[in-house]
């Protein structure tokens, strides 16, 4: 997807410019289905793709929960999105600025309710950035609300797009990137991560009987570590 050419504000290293050309990339992440949500042409031109698709992708989780509008319409239904990297309003050109849309279309607590808007639920929504965990930090979010009755269901969403290079090069700088484009989790052969992109929606219900269970969870941060972005092998155990 990138050129490399004069992006980077200093000169790349060979090793550098080889990790930021890796990345997995959705396909089609243009398009949108934008009658369905009664959103006007010029608005889906300047939404954030990332709202769009979490629009469709969180409609079609909660069809294949069985949970239709006429039920959903002013109900307590929950919205728990994990979301980060705004590159949106980064790769905007300065005449997008004046849109009347521009202040809700790149806005990511407005990417959570949208959905809301759109089906009239009126339980609890928010957006969580807890960068490279946010999905999994709203999942967590989203189970205590359920199990707490403070709302019947939760959509859980998450959209990641590299829309801007600016993300990219800054990890291959810092030395994040691996120069074969590869993640190894938990391998001896681990030399870095490669940046992809993803979207993703489910509900989460309290049932009797149900087909997956989600036996719990927790949020914990690392504390004190060699810096800010190193790992600590003992708060993670």
């Amino acid at each position: 997807r990138w050129n490399l050419d004069g992006h980077a504000d200093r000169p790349l290293t060979e090793v550098q410019a080889t990790c930021a050309c890796y990345g997995g990339f959705v396909a089609g992440a243009q398009r949108f289905d934008a009658p369905s949500f009664t959103i006007g042409q010029s608005e889906a031109r300047n939404m954030d793709p990332q709202q769009r698709l979490l629009l469709e992708l969180q409609y079609a989780a909660l069809h294949g929960a069985i949970l239709r509008r006429n039920v959903l319409m002013g109900s307590d239904g929950g919205i728990f999105l994990g979301i980060e990297q705004p590159d949106w309003v980064l790769v905007q050109p300065p005449s997008a600025r004046t849109s009347v849309f521009a202040a809700i279309c790149a806005n990511v607590s407005v990417a959570a309710g949208r959905l809301s808007f759109a089906l009239g639920l009126q339980g609890p929504c928010s957006t969580i950035d807890t960068s490279c965990s946010s999905s999994l930090a709203a999942m967590h979010s989203a189970a205590h609300a359920v199990r707490g009755d403070e709302c019947f269901a939760a959509v859980v969403g998450t959209a990641s797009l590299q829309l801007s290079l600016s993300s990219t090069l800054r990890a291959a700088i810092t030395g994040m990137l691996s120069i074969d484009g590869r993640c190894k989790t938990l391998d001896a052969r681990a030399n870095g991560y490669a940046r992809s992109e993803a979207v993703g929606a489910l509900v989460l219900q309290k049932l009797d009987a149900i087909t997956l269970a989600m036996s719990a969870s927790a949020v914990r941060h690392d504390g004190r570590s060699a810096s800010l972005t190193a790992p600590s092998g003992s708060a993670q155990r």
